[in-house]
């Protein structure tokens, strides 16, 4: 039987409505969904319920667009309110500060591109990817590729322009081999090459460019690049 959560009529007090809905997810707790989530390499360094991202997205949409809620619920520690947090932000309300705090935290790939898909839509998303794409932690890199695909879906405005420039950033990190790593590289590069017919082939070209680099990840990133985009010929 599912736990019914209480909409907010006013939220006058964040640190207490992040409270009392921390302990709403905490009653939703699932032990296979913890299980699940583990499967799929979601393992969280802090406290971790085991809530599907459809709950709590459900859960989100009472409380739409508040940045101090968020702020609140991702200072919680626990996975599942760190997820919500990206739910409910403001992308107009982000500073960068708050991204480098929260990049920080990241610990696994879903809430890293969770998170990415909140800062994609910030205007500071550019300069983060510049700077998170030359960075050594595996989940700060990630989230750098994870923007760029968050982009390519959601920032339908942008001109090709933005997108031709990540490419030669793509090409200079296609040899990390981390799983984390290579797979949101290969998953940017995917992205931009489906957002048109024009990005598609030059996508095609960056991803022939990385095919002739002699490292594992490179060939990997490349081959499954070619086999998505080519077929979409």
């Amino acid at each position: 039987m599912k736990t019914k959560l209480r909409a907010p009529h006013r939220v006058t007090d964040d640190l207490a409505s992040a409270a009392r809905i921390v302990g709403e997810l905490r009653a939703l707790r699932n032990e296979d969904g913890i299980a699940g989530m583990r499967r799929f390499g979601i393992v969280a360094q802090g406290e971790q319920l085991g809530i599907s991202v459809t709950r709590l997205r459900e859960i989100g949409r009472l409380y739409r667009r508040n940045h101090a809620l968020a702020l609140a619920l991702w200072a919680s520690g626990i996975h599942e309110a760190r997820v919500l947090a990206t739910v409910v932000e403001d992308p107009a309300e982000v500073t960068k500060s708050q991204m480098e705090r929260w990049v920080r935290d990241c610990d696994n790939w879903a809430v890293t591109d969770a998170m990415a898909f909140v800062f994609d839509r910030t205007k500071f998303a550019d300069a983060m990817i510049d700077r998170w794409s030359r960075r050594k932690e595996e989940y700060v890199k990630r989230a750098a590729f994870s923007i760029m695909a968050g982009m390519a879906i959601h920032r339908k405005e942008l001109p090709d322009e933005n997108f031709t420039r990540f490419l030669p950033i793509i090409v200079r990190e296609c040899t990390d081999d981390r799983n984390f790593v290579r797979k949101a590289v290969n998953w940017a590069l995917r992205g931009i090459g489906k957002r048109n017919a024009r990005l598609r082939k030059v996508a095609i070209n960056t991803a022939e460019e990385i095919a002739g680099i002699d490292a594992r990840a490179a060939r990997w990133i490349a081959r499954d690049a070619l086999k998505e985009l080519r077929a979409r010929n």
